[in-house]
């Protein structure tokens, strides 16, 4: 193969940063090999596919963060390759390989997100440098990814939106155990956050840049959840017609999230167990083990005490499970954290819908406190959803309550501080009052509406962050003027 003996460039430590998983769809065997052996020599994880319709099912089994093409080939070609690599990984690199022929078809590709091409016959040190230069955009894709999690709201962490003291412990809990490898068992209701209790977890661990991957473990058929937890081999069942890879090795090296696992059927309890025990799975109808190294998370609405004595859930797999355990409390039992969501699920629906929504007003937050909320937190954001969508004058007054809250009556007071409720009408002593007094006034209730956070204050009032803090600094100065000289009288 004409100019794959060119000098090979020192080495990376691949140890200094996360490997990066590579898929290699190329007809001829040995030149797929041979990329792959000249890549795995400087860190990087390949799987091979000799043809199109393999490429195209390693993606759908397996996820990848940069995939090298051929552009020709027979059935699926590497355009196709590259709209189902783009539509199924979001931070995923293309690299086409071609011809000299096929060169402009390659800058076309380019043109469909492709992220650079190689031409044949491929050289050692440009296959790297290609391939480094995709991973670097993978890494920078997933650093950005991460920092957009992080930039959660004054009442979050990685989208958990909070302000009530049990989800404060909950969190610190949380920040504690994310960076170990335990495995976790989340107990809460229908519709408290469990998925993105996991997903924080994932995230602050170690494994954050490796996959997180989701199965609800009730919304799947029983004799299908050994096939979608451990994989299947070609005519294992009757629908089997290829080797399929299951979740566990989908998520090899990040985290498995397994929803309603008191669901899980007794016969896939024993190979749970023995996965989470041995750290190797075998697919259905194969005999051979295939070594996993996978977190473990699960979730239930349900009671696995009750479930374990009456024989429905295995006493040791529930004790291997919930080596750590998280509660959720449900959201009528932690008032405090509605208003927070109420104002997060605004802002997020009304950009969702391109409205623009100042607010709740005040007895529209009194009925979401005085409400029991037995959907819990998916149940607000519902209601939220129903009321962008039907508000017109940009406030979410009584006029946009859904029927079930119609009726509701509102809580007697409100928290003191009311994020996302309409500003309110000024009070009538400020009438005859000085500009600065009505000004001081305006400023503090807008400060007082978003939290006390100045940046989002001096957008909401139209004046620099610098006038604002001036301003403040000097109230403060006036304040402590004004108790000296009482403290003198």
């Amino acid at each position: 193969m004409e100019g794959m003996n060119e000098h090979v460039p020192e080495e990376r430590d691949s140890a200094e940063r996360q490997p990066i998983r590579v898929l290699i769809v190329d007809n001829e065997r040995d030149h797929a090999q041979v990329m792959a052996e000249a890549l795995e020599r400087v860190g990087y994880e390949c799987t091979t596919a000799t043809s199109g319709p393999e490429g195209a099912q390693r993606l759908e089994d397996g996820y990848f963060d940069i995939i090298i093409t051929d552009l020709v080939m027979n059935d699926i070609d590497g355009m196709e390759i590259l709209r189902r690599a783009k539509q199924k990984l979001d931070l995923c690199e293309v690299v086409m390989v071609t011809g000299h022929a096929t060169v402009p078809k390659a800058v076309e590709a380019m043109q469909y997100g492709a992220a650079n091409f190689l031409e044949k016959p491929l050289n050692i040190g440009r296959l790297r440098a290609v391939t480094e230069k995709a991973a670097e955009a993978v890494r920078l894709k997933q650093k950005n990814l991460e920092l957009r999690q992080r930039l959660d709201e004054r009442f979050g962490y990685e989208g958990i939106i909070y302000s009530s003291p049990r989800m404060k412990t909950l969190i610190e809990r949380i920040k504690r155990i994310a960076p170990t490898d335990a495995t976790v068992m989340i107990r809460g209701e229908t519709g408290t956050g469990k998925e993105l209790v996991a997903q924080a977890i994932h995230h602050n661990s170690p494994r954050k840049n490796k996959p997180f991957v989701a199965v609800n473990t009730g919304a799947i058929a029983e004799h299908l959840v050994e096939s979608e937890l451990f994989g299947h081999k070609k005519g294992a069942f009757t629908d089997a017609v290829s080797d399929r890879i299951g979740k566990f090795e989908y998520a090899n090296g990040g985290t498995l999230f397994l929803d309603e696992v008191g669901d899980m059927p007794p016969p896939t309890q024993i190979k749970l167990l023995r996965a989470l025990e041995q750290r190797e799975i075998t697919r259905v109808g194969d005999n051979t083990p295939i070594k996993v190294n996978v977190r473990v998370v699960s979730a239930t609405n349900r009671d696995l005490e009750d479930m374990v004595r009456d024989g429905a859930f295995r006493e040791d797999l529930y004790f291997r499970l919930k080596v750590v355990t998280l509660d959720i409390a449900p959201l009528r039992e932690r008032k405090d954290d509605i208003i927070p969501l109420m104002d997060h699920f605004r802002k997020d629906l009304a950009r969702e819908h391109g409205k623009k929504v100042r607010g709740f007003t005040t007895s529209v937050s009194r009925k979401f406190l005085g409400y029991d909320w037995p959907g819990n937190v998916r149940e607000l954001r519902n209601m939220v959803n129903s009321m962008v969508v039907l508000d017109i004058d940009g406030v979410l007054d009584e006029d946009d309550l859904p029927s079930e809250l119609m009726e509701v009556e509102g809580a007697a007071t409100l928290p003191a501080s009311t994020a996302g409720e309409a500003p309110p009408a000024g009070p009538t002593e400020l009438i005859g009052r000085s500009m600065d007094d009505i000004e001081r006034w305006a400023i503090e209730q807008t400060l007082a509406l978003h939290h006390g956070n100045r940046e989002e204050t001096a957008k909401a009032l139209g004046i620099g962050a610098r006038t604002l803090y001036r301003k403040l600094e000097k109230y403060r100065e006036d304040d402590e003027a004004n108790t000296a000289r009482q403290n003198q009288l």
